[in-house]
């Protein structure tokens, strides 16, 4: 039987994942992409009485699938505000924290959102509806220098400086608000054998930049390193090599820049162990469920 959260969202490395969390029956736990509600529920079924879930998500989408268990609290919120949103609810310390980062299939599967090259659709590409820019303004507002590094630096295109040109050429002619006009201005620059990944590239861009996914990325991990108790477990899940290097830097150095710094006494400044190896999914998940081919999951415990 398909449930609800699978029907929104199907769940990535869901035992890993929350294996990694090493769930203690009575601890505090935080999932900061609540989404479908999949690892959550997972959370749920390993804690006691007396343990406790919140789940964060900036999406109103994902309030439909809030789990009604007195052990569990939604707030809907992006999670670069985890550090005040855990302080107003008077939580000083957590237990561990899971993140399952990108975009989920219910954002991909929902053609009015503007996620996906596979529909006709506004170019919108917001988590959160109620504010922000969206794309079709980024694409018609921003100077071509901007598109360009947005494309280059987000998007990792070494055409970049093209297809920014011809993005601004265009929209002088005729504003460009879909998804079909954008891949009509930039299909020639890309390479026919490669051309599904490399506009999954230019959409994975301005998604970024819509959303300010890195900024938010930077501000949940320094704070997760700060919120997580000592022993607390840190179990993310990355999808591209951008969010992947921060996640790792943080985990080994415990800073986003990688710098291992040190002590008057030599002794590094890490916040946070490595545990196990980088996981990958397996030949059967990816069959099962083909978003998760890119997906990395990486562990970390507070020292």
């Amino acid at each position: 039987m398909t449930t609800k959260a699978e029907i929104y969202h199907v769940p990535v490395l869901l035992k890993d994942s929350v294996d990694g969390l090493n769930c203690q029956p009575d601890g505090v736990y935080v999932d900061v992409t609540f989404g479908g509600g999949g690892h959550s529920s997972e959370i749920l079924r390993r804690l006691g009485d007396d343990g406790q879930l919140f789940g964060l998500d900036q999406d109103a989408d994902a309030e439909r699938n809030i789990i009604g268990d007195d052990r569990f609290t939604f707030i809907r919120t992006n999670f670069r505000y985890l550090k005040n949103w855990m302080r107003y609810m008077g939580v000083e310390q957590i237990d561990g924290l899971l993140a399952d980062l990108g975009v989920s299939s219910h954002h991909f599967d929902d053609a009015e959102r503007g996620f996906s090259f596979r529909f006709d659709a506004p170019l919108d590409m917001r988590m959160n509806k109620r504010a922000g820019a969206t794309a079709a303004e980024v694409v018609n507002t921003y100077s071509e220098e901007q598109l360009a590094d947005i494309l280059y630096y987000y998007g990792e295109l070494r055409n970049a400086r093209q297809i920014a040109s011809a993005l601004v050429k265009s929209r002088m002619q005729q504003p460009i608000s879909t998804t079909t006009q954008l891949m009509q201005v930039t299909e020639r620059f890309f390479n026919r054998e490669r051309e599904k990944k490399e506009v999954a590239k230019l959409f994975q861009a301005l998604r970024l930049e819509v959303n300010h996914e890195m900024d938010a990325l930077r501000e949940m991990l320094a704070a997760a390193c700060q919120l997580l108790k000592p022993g607390g477990r840190l179990s993310v899940i990355t999808y591209h090599s951008l969010e992947d290097r921060l996640v790792k830097n943080v985990m080994r150095t415990g800073n986003v820049e990688g710098r291992t710094e040190q002590d008057f006494f030599g002794r590094t400044n890490a916040v946070l162990k490595t545990i196990g190896k980088v996981i990958t999914p397996s030949e059967e998940e990816i069959a099962r469920n083909p978003r998760s081919r890119s997906a990395k999951l990486r562990v970390a415990e507070k020292i």
